[in-house]
């Protein structure tokens, strides 16, 4: 990747987004205020909470009925002193559900088009370094219809970093994806903030892809703040017992292909320091791939399991314990940190507390590669 500007690359000093807005839609009222840091930051929380709503008054897409918004220090709303900033000014890029590429233009011409409008001195990405990170660069030259659903995403965060952004807005990013795309766009997104250090805030009301990739989360309900902090704190604590869809809950990992065994079915999974072997994996040795294993997936033993058909069993230490009615959430350093789901009956049989060593017990056929052979 061709060196960015220095501006580029320094460390920015205080917060990345500080809000405190009011929004009146009809009968439902936003009313929120947080400070979120240079990191990736979560909004998350059930349809119809606010989330949206938020990042439009944010993006100014939306004018708020009262309140401030401030970006990297820079005021870009103010009802008190009449400041807003139109969309534009702000420099913000703004990555939707549904991608919202330009139908007319080809997918280079979509990369482009926020590319020509950023001034020469703060361009901090070239066009062709975001076509190199995204993966783009067989697609250039074909029009925006005919992409898959993982292809679209791509263009439209390619589309947004070229214009390198001072803040960068997701909302809902893989609603749309078929599944076996969820992986990829997240690794991708991992990676573009890695490289150029653009704060994001990434909205879901999936917990999953808030644990996955969030180093701060805000949840919201009904408009109003529940809980900020970091993702393994906010899943956990009481006030997110009816905003969490704890069913649905994934580990969602980082993984490199190890090797292929030879009858074709299965691979050796690197992740952390753990090793997992897993069905159904199209990629190749050296690539990587996002895989998902649910938490109730995963069996708990004090004693290592001998003679059992499943081929994956990691030692690991319980880092937290925490009762949320029904289900027990148990964090576990297994080489990589899972979180596994068991009962209040399974806890007081097995007697867990926070230090205790485990055996993770993970069959093949519940580990699922998300993005089969895309890199």
């Amino acid at each position: 990747m061709r060196a960015r500007p220095p501006a580029a690359n320094a460390a920015r000093a205080g917060p990345a987004l500080t809000f405190d807005v009011v929004k009146r839609l009809g009968g439902f009222e936003l009313r929120c205020s947080a400070e979120f840091g240079g990191g990736i930051t979560a909004v998350f929380g059930p349809s119809g909470s606010g989330k949206t709503t938020l990042l439009n008054c944010v993006a100014g897409l939306t004018k708020p009925d009262d309140g401030e918004i401030a970006i990297l220090g820079a005021t870009v709303y103010s009802a008190s002193r009449r400041v807003n900033l139109p969309p534009e000014r702000r420099r913000i890029g703004y990555v939707f559900q549904d991608s919202a590429l330009f139908p007319h233009m080809s997918v280079m011409d979509n990369i482009r088009y926020g590319h020509r409008l950023t001034p020469e001195s703060e361009r901090a990405l070239s066009v062709e370094d975001a076509v190199e990170m995204l993966h783009l660069t067989g697609l250039l030259d074909r029009g925006t219809e005919g992409l898959s659903g993982g292809e679209r995403q791509r263009v439209a965060l390619a589309r947004a970093l070229a214009a390198s952004p001072r803040l960068l807005l997701l909302d809902e990013p893989l609603s749309s994806l078929d599944l076996a795309f969820r992986g990829m766009v997240l690794r991708h997104l991992r990676q573009a903030h890695s490289e150029l250090g653009v704060p994001m805030v990434y909205v879901s009301h999936s917990m999953s892809e808030v644990m996955a990739i969030a180093d701060d989360a805000l949840a919201l309900s009904d408009g109003a703040s529940v809980i900020q902090g970091p993702p393994r704190a906010a899943l956990v604590d009481p006030r997110m017992s009816g905003l969490a869809d704890y069913a649905t809950l994934e580990n969602l990992l980082d993984a490199e292909v190890a090797r292929k065994l030879p009858d074709g079915g299965q691979a050796e999974l690197r992740v952390g320091s753990a090793r997992l072997f897993a069905l159904n994996v199209e990629a190749e040795p050296g690539e990587r791939v996002t895989i998902a294993i649910r938490s109730s997936d995963i069996l708990v033993a004090l004693d290592v399991p001998t003679r059992i058909s499943a081929q994956n069993v990691l030692t690991g230490t319980v880092e937290d314990v925490h009762v949320q009615g029904r289900r027990v959430i148990l964090y576990v350093d297994a080489g990589a940190r899972m979180i596994a789901e068991i009962t209040p009956d399974a806890l007081r049989a097995l007697g867990l507390s926070a230090g205790d060593q485990v055996h993770l017990v993970i069959k093949s056929a519940s580990i699922m590669a998300l993005d089969p052979g895309a890199r």
